[in-house]
């Protein structure tokens, strides 16, 4: 794993750096004293320790341009705040942050939210090569499940929505609805919704990252919003 220590206190940043190799001990640790030094780097890691109070670019700062690069590649990375001042949380929370520590830092609590972050980062791993194959036409093409916005049907065929564009095939909502699992709702009889594409929802919508809307069936909705906060509970990425 690759990890990043971002705090202007020498101190703290080593003894994260110390309790990071006693749990992890072949992990790849990079420590910067500033906001500025993380971001002339241009490294990508899987888990970021952010100090919230730093000069003149914040750990909340830091973490909008983390998740802001994240758009387009997919990527998800954990995010984990440091700071002496608990009223950040709500911030803290807005970038989508894994977890909260308050200096100073307790070296049990810490082994616990580090070791649910160890496995989140491995869960991460596995649905990014998630994928399925479809057929379009007379060719077969991957579809990897992190690019999929949602499913729609048509008549007896189906149109997958994706990042770059759509494809459509011959498939039954039910077979897909087991095939692509929980990270997907059926939010309708004609569509199946990727949670981690959810911007907003209200009681008979839902819109997606891609600026479009689909329908969710007013039966339906008590089942999505608990189906979407479990997601965002087991550590999804969430967009609302």
């Amino acid at each position: 794993m690759k990890i990043a220590v971002c705090d202007d206190d020498k101190k703290i940043r080593e003894q994260i750096s110390s309790m990071i190799k006693r749990q992890a001990p072949d992990s790849d640790i990079c420590q910067y004293a500033s906001g500025e030094d993380m971001i002339s780097t241009g490294i990508d890691h899987d888990i970021y320790f952010l100090d919230i109070e730093m000069g003149n670019v914040s750990g909340i700062e830091l973490a909008k341009r983390i998740r802001k690069s994240q758009e387009k590649s997919g990527k998800r990375s954990i995010i984990i705040f440091i700071t002496g001042f608990r009223e950040y949380m709500e911030d803290a929370f807005d970038v989508n942050a894994f977890h909260y520590l308050v200096k100073p830092i307790n070296e049990d609590k810490f082994k616990e939210v580090f070791k649910r972050a160890e496995k989140e980062v491995k869960t991460l791993e596995e649905y990014n090569d998630k994928y399925i194959i479809v057929k379009d036409g007379e060719t077969r093409k991957k579809l990897f499940l992190k690019a999929i916005q949602y499913v729609e049907s048509s008549d007896r065929k189906v149109v997958f929505h994706m990042d770059d564009g759509m494809t459509e095939t011959y498939a039954r909502m039910y077979d897909l609805e087991n095939v692509l699992g929980d990270s997907f709702f059926r939010c309708h009889r004609g569509y199946l919704v990727n949670l981690e594409k959810v911007t907003a929802y209200s009681a008979n919508s839902i819109q997606v990252l891609n600026g479009d809307s689909i329908m969710l069936a007013e039966k339906k909705y008590t089942d999505f919003v608990k189906a979407y906060l479990r997601y965002a509970k087991n550590g999804g990425i969430v967009n609302v």
